[in-house]
């Protein structure tokens, strides 16, 4: 299983940017993805995920980032994508991509989103 998170950058408060991960190695219609952030000196954090194809690509949120964030999927080029609009300093972190195959989960390398205010 491979994930390969990209996208990331320096950009302004208020504005925008599409992360994106590339993954390999497992039947990637089967399984839900998700995305996942940590900030400087914080534990990582769930904040969107997405259900499998199989199941409709149902997208869910977490609170801080409902209404600014959205994740899909393209289940013919095995990605899955984060677009980030409205960008906060807040949101400023490492974002990782993660699934779980067979019990055990699985990250990308981690892609570094900073915004400034």
């Amino acid at each position: 299983v491979q994930l390969q998170a990209s996208g990331g950058g320096l950009v302004q408060a208020g504005g925008s940017l599409r992360l994106s991960c590339a993954v390999s190695g497992f039947t990637f219609d089967d399984f839900d993805m998700g995305w996942f952030r940590q900030a400087p000196g914080k534990e990582r954090e769930l904040v969107a995920s997405i259900s499998s194809g199989d199941s409709g690509s149902e997208p869910t949120y977490t609170d801080p980032v409902k209404g600014r964030f959205t994740i899909f999927r393209d289940n013919f080029a095995d990605a899955v994508y984060l677009q980030i609009n409205n960008l906060k300093p807040e949101d400023t972190a490492v974002y990782y991509c993660s699934t779980v195959v067979r019990g055990l989960r699985h990250w990308g390398q981690g892609t570094l989103v900073t915004v400034s205010s």
